[in-house]
């Protein structure tokens, strides 16, 4: 009997599992390759949708600059001639801010409606033809520069394209990857997963550095035609459901089918090793066998998880939670308005650093870009350092809480000290991001999946992309906010943008503070313990 998935297995799956490469069955556990699969493809899925925004943070640097610098010796009629219009007025900084928030705010707009979209389409399609449409943005953006176009509408509208197709990027990754993984240690698992998106920072900025000055079209196009490939490969081979190859469906967050599992009957399906073996016996649904990363659990069931056999879900289980339902879910408020304000200081970083190391010291616009990683290298460093954390105390809000108490003198020492050396400044941007980034990728994927499959929604996993879509849309709208007042700002110095970023995480904690009493005081009750 054939999986009724069946017929959306990606092709080069198919063509995998008809080939003659791999030895014969049994001599790899199927369950185990395709969660590594996903598990790579996802990864470098959202590395890619990062590293296709981040071009924006190093070419404004060339876009409006001191050219006095560029060319002392030759005379010129403006003090803005080597400046690529329209950022070449006085209000430049407050134009590139726009250009920033064009993006975001679209960005932020959109992220609620993908989510709801995301749970009632294919991922693989989703998240394919989001990463080609980005590339094409991208590259729309690049062409400004050979075509000569000085359009702020242009760049206004391409940017808000760009921002709306970016969506499909988060609540595709997090469901896939939470119809793939268990409760079990999935803070450490997503905070490892999740430096994707400082790695995707990373080469963004590498790549967008290397061309910036020679030819800055190329640091959007190049990027925009990488994002655009990976998007035909996970077309070709992301499995988005364990359902869709007939693997085992890990249970979310219901203990209670533990006991279920073990005590009710079940029909025995016949091993693939036995001779003349038909499984016709009908599906499992998944209310019948218990989270795969559980082994408690002997016999019969272990043996179902290993040989990958298909656990279809129940009707209950199939119907999508609709956006105020998802709004019902505990923590789910509280966590979206802490990442408010949490993501507008990262992306104010993402966005400004670049220009702030420039401005502040005497690296040009390359060395400022290459600098500027350090940041992300300790947002890696913070995500998984959070994610330990959270898994080690079961105290997801604690966690957050304590690096944001921490993250604010550290930004008043490096707002005042990090320009006086090198040394100081890759010191303090290492901590910086540390402390700035892990609440963000912990708020943004093991608590997003944690409340996405809340044990209020009774197993019913099809909430994980709407409450990953409202925690991010909500942080989103911080992310838009955050770059424009920076741009703003910054005309009345760059302090008054580190106060604002200070008082920004102050927010990010007071928000968090009734999480935190639950979780140090929990209530005596079972039934009123919230817990991520």
């Amino acid at each position: 009997m054939a999986s009724p998935n069946s017929l959306d297995v990606p092709i080069g799956i198919k063509i995998i599992q008809k080939s003659t490469f791999f030895c014969p069955r049994k001599t790899f556990n199927r369950n185990a390759w395709y969660r590594s699969s996903v598990v790579v493809l996802t990864f470098l899925t959202y590395m890619c949708y990062h590293m296709n925004r981040k071009p924006v943070s190093v070419v404004k640097s060339v876009l409006h600059r001191n050219c006095s610098a560029v060319d002392p010796n030759t005379p010129h009629n403006t003090d803005n001639w080597c400046d690529w219009a329209p950022f070449d007025q006085d209000d430049a900084s407050t134009l590139l801010g726009l250009f920033d928030s064009s993006f975001l705010f679209a960005y932020a707009a959109a992220m609620f409606v993908s989510g709801l979209v995301a749970e009632r389409v294919s991922l693989r399609y989703f998240l394919a033809l989001g990463m080609i449409l980005s590339g094409i943005a991208g590259y729309m953006l690049g062409i400004a520069k050979y075509y000569s176009i000085h359009s702020i509408p242009y760049f206004m509208l391409v940017q808000i394209f760009g921002g709306i197709v970016q969506t499909t990027g988060w609540p595709g990754v997090v469901a896939v990857m939470g119809n793939w993984f268990g409760k079990g240690k999935r803070g450490f698992i997503f905070g490892v997963w999740n430096s994707h998106t400082s790695i995707g920072n990373i080469l963004g900025t590498v790549i967008a550095g290397y061309y910036v000055e020679s030819d800055w079209a190329l640091s959007f196009i190049v990027p925009g035609v990488i994002i655009a490939l990976m998007g035909f490969i996970n077309f070709l081979f992301l499995v988005p459901d364990p359902m869709d190859v007939g693997c085992v469906v890990p249970q979310q967050n219901r203990p209670e089918i533990k006991d279920k599992a073990i005590n009710n009957s079940y029909q025995r399906l016949p091993s693939s090793d036995e001779e003349g073996a038909d499984w016709d016996g009908g599906p499992v649904t998944s209310h019948d066998v218990a989270d795969p990363d559980d082994n408690s659990l002997d016999g019969d069931l272990s043996r179902l998880h290993s040989e990958g056999r298909p656990i279809l879900p129940t009707d209950n289980e199939a119907k999508p939670v609709g956006f105020f339902g998802a709004l019902k879910i505990p923590g789910v408020v509280e966590f979206s308005l802490c990442l408010f304000f949490a993501k507008l200081v990262s992306y104010t970083f993402l966005y400004w650093l670049p220009q702030y190391i420039k401005t502040s010291t005497s690296l040009g616009p390359a060395e400022s870009a290459d600098l500027s990683t350090v940041f992300d290298v300790g947002g890696i460093v913070g995500g998984i350092a959070a994610g330990i954390i959270s898994d080690y105390s079961g105290k997801s809000a604690s966690t957050c809480a304590v690096m944001l108490v921490v993250a604010v003198p550290v930004l008043q020492i490096y707002n005042l000290y990090g320009a006086h050396s090198l040394a100081l400044n890759f010191g303090l941007l290492l901590v910086a991001g540390l402390l700035v980034n892990g609440p963000y990728a912990l708020i943004t994927t093991a608590v997003s999946a944690e409340l996405g499959t809340h044990h209020s929604l009774q197993g019913n996993s099809k909430a994980l992309a709407t409450v990953t879509a409202i925690i991010d849309g909500t942080g989103s709208i911080g992310a838009a906010v955050g770059p424009l007042l920076a741009g703003v700002v910054s005309q009345w110095g760059w302090n008054k943008v580190f106060y604002m970023l200070m008082a920004s995480d102050v927010l990010a904690l007071v928000l968090l503070v009734r999480l935190v009493k639950r979780e140090i005081r929990p209530p005596p009750s079972h039934a009123d313990t919230w817990q991520v």
